[in-house]
Formats: structure tokens, C-alpha cells, sequence
């Protein structure tokens, strides 16, 4: 017999991540928890590819439910400030927002979006979007779409894919790339000038605090150049990891070799904003996936994906979801606009 396969080790096992969300993604579509077209595109054989158990299901779905309205109003606020802003989704993976937002009617709200990852992964995501007329159309007029960076990295008018280890000192990494022009007709992908959103999806958990710290005070000293600067960020991550149900999660894995290095400084979900506001910005707030299931999606929503499946432990539900949350800050440079930027956030529902 061949032996068992190992698993793999280093950078690898962090990468591995990304396919586990992504397969996650295509089955809650699947099931209709809700649409994305573009998921597919990011899953070899997606067609054969199981559907995942309603929990994890459940849980796609109310994580994606979060981050898409908190991106939502972003863009609309932008757009009622007289602006166009650009996100930057920082360890991107196979996420497919852009196009979502590119097709959608947000879309003029939008100037720049970047997505960064390691090589490996933006060479992977680089070469499925030249293979899928459908993604190569979502980034326009195909002559103004090329590859860089020897296939590492992908450049279209207004969406950029670019490798890098987001642990390395952002002056030695993120500087070249964003804040860099080689000429005079093509400025710099990063313009401090524009509202600015950050995005980590299950990526600072992954790192050191001291790196996600430095991270986030790069870009905070970045917008603070521009006196009306504003920046956003919103961070989707596990945590509390303290307890019976945590422990079990951090042995599943380290079987696969993964470790993380960044929950332990943010044990509760009280201490989530401080990341936040230790790294300069002025508000900030958090909030579990198991309260915004609860609190924060409509009830005709919640009555309508009740139907897709059955779940026959609400307990194990509510346990999972109790250890992920959502938060996001924000950074005003000019106060004076604090009435049109500070309604940001996930509003309670009735």
C-alpha cells in the first residue's frame, strides 16, 4: 500500500486555507444560501466537488452576509460624498468581490480594487481568470488586461492582483507595489486622496501580532498624508479560542500543520476593536457571527435560508458561530465628515 499523504508543511498549510474556503463558497451556492456565479471558476471541477454539512453552510453565509453589507455601505457612502474609493483585500485568495461588485450597481462607486497574496496563490488565481471569458470580460476590454511579474501578478484598468508575504515590513513589500509609478502616465495604485478600505478575511489570525500591528499602521500613516483622508478596514477571523470547542479546532490544525500565531492577543470579542484603535484608528467595533445571525440579518432573510436545510443542533450552530467575528474600524482624518462616514457599520434589525 501507498502511505497516507502528508500534509503539507510551512506556508503551504496556511495556503491550503484558501481552497477550504473557496469549496465552502461553491457550496453554499450550491444550495442557494446565495448567488456567485464566479466561485466556480476558482474550484477545479467544481461539478464533482461535495457539498459541505448545513453548519458550514449556515456559517458561509452569515460571514459573507456581514462583510458583503459593510462593503455595501462603504460604496454607497463613498457615493454620496462625491467619491470613488478603492479596497484592498489583503491575503485575497479566491475571492470573487470584485467581480460581484463590478456587475453590480455599486460599480461606478468604485475606482481601484487590489488584492495581494502569496505568488502562489495569485499565480493559480491569475491563470484561472485568463482561462474564463467571464472573469476576462468583468476586468474589460481584454488588450488592456496583462500579466507581470513572471505570471505572478495581473493588471487590468481598475482591478490588480499582486504577490507578496503580507509578514514582511510593508516599506520593503506593499510600498513598491502601491505606492511606486514607473512613469509619469501611470501613477501609483494607491491614492491616499480616496476613501480606502482594507479587507482581511481569515488572514490576520495567521500572522504575528507584531506583524498585523505594523501592517495596519502602514496604511494608517499612509491615509493620515491626505487631510481628508479616510480609511476603513474590516477584519473576519476566529478567536476565543480558549475553551473546550477551541482547543479541538487548534488540534484539527496542527494535523494539517497549521498554527495561529495571531488569536491568542485578542481572546474576547471585547478585545477585538483594540487592534483597532493600537494601530491609530478612532472607532472600531466587533460583533460574533452568532450575534449577527441573531440581531443583524432580516427575519424574512433568516426564515428564507432556515428552508434550504435541515439543522438538527442549533446548539452546535450557535457554539461555532460564537467564535468568529466580525469587526471593523475606521479612521477620519478630517472630523468634518464624520455625519456622512460615521454611519458605517452593521445596523440591528428589528
Amino acid at each position: 500500500m501507498f502511505p497516507p499523504p502528508r500534509a503539507p508543511t510551512g506556508d503551504a498549510s496556511i495556503r491550503s486555507t484558501d481552497n477550504d474556503a473557496a469549496v465552502a463558497r461553491l457550496s453554499a451556492v450550491q444550495k442557494h444560501y446565495f448567488e456567485d456565479p464566479y466561485i466556480r471558476h476558482f474550484v477545479p471541477r467544481a461539478h464533482l466537488v461535495p457539498h459541505r454539512p448545513p453548519l458550514i453552510n449556515i456559517g458561509t453565509y452569515v460571514r459573507s452576509a456581514g462583510i458583503d453589507t459593510l462593503i455595501d455601505q462603504w460604496l454607497s457612502i463613498a457615493g454620496e460624498a462625491g467619491k470613488r474609493c478603492q479596497i484592498i483585500s489583503l491575503g485575497a485568495g479566491s475571492d470573487t468581490r470584485f467581480w460581484r461588485i463590478a456587475a453590480g450597481h455599486l460599480t461606478d462607486n468604485l475606482k481601484t480594487y487590489i488584492e495581494v497574496d502569496f505568488p502562489e496563490i495569485t499565480t493559480k488565481k491569475a491563470m484561472a481568470i485568463r482561462k474564463s471569458k467571464e472573469l476576462m470580460s468583468g476586468l474589460g476590454d481584454a488588450g488592456n488586461v496583462s500579466l507581470a511579474q513572471g505570471g505572478t501578478a495581473l493588471h487590468s484598468p481598475r482591478y490588480h492582483l499582486l504577490p507578496t508575504d503580507l509578514r514582511v515590513d510593508p516599506s520593503e513589500t506593499l510600498e513598491p507595489l502601491l505606492c511606486s509609478s514607473t512613469n509619469d502616465d501611470d501613477p501609483p495604485l494607491l491614492d491616499p486622496s480616496m476613501p480606502t478600505l482594507l479587507l482581511f478575511e481569515c488572514v490576520l489570525a495567521y500572522m504575528p501580532p507584531s506583524s498585523s500591528s505594523r501592517l495596519l499602521e502602514w496604511f494608517v500613516n499612509l491615509i493620515k498624508t491626505n487631510p481628508d483622508g479616510v480609511l476603513g478596514c474590516v477584519v473576519y477571523e476566529m478567536f476565543g479560542l480558549d475553551d473546550a470547542f477551541g482547543r479541538v479546532m487548534i488540534n484539527n490544525l496542527s494535523e494539517r500543520n497549521i498554527t495561529l500565531p495571531g488569536v491568542g492577543a485578542y481572546p474576547t470579542i471585547e478585545s477585538l476593536p483594540n487592534r483597532f484603535i493600537h494601530t491609530g484608528f478612532k472607532a472600531a467595533r466587533a460583533l460574533t457571527l452568532k450575534d449577527i445571525r441573531k440581531n443583524y440579518i432580516a427575519s424574512e432573510e433568516l426564515e428564507r435560508i432556515s428552508q434550504l436545510e435541515f439543522l438538527d443542533e442549533t446548539e452546535e450552530l450557535d457554539l461555532v458561530l460564537a467564535h468568529y467575528a466580525i469587526s471593523w474600524g475606521l479612521l477620519l482624518i478630517n472630523t468634518d465628515i464624520g455625519a456622512i462616514w460615521g454611519k458605517w457599520g452593521l445596523i440591528k434589525q428589528d
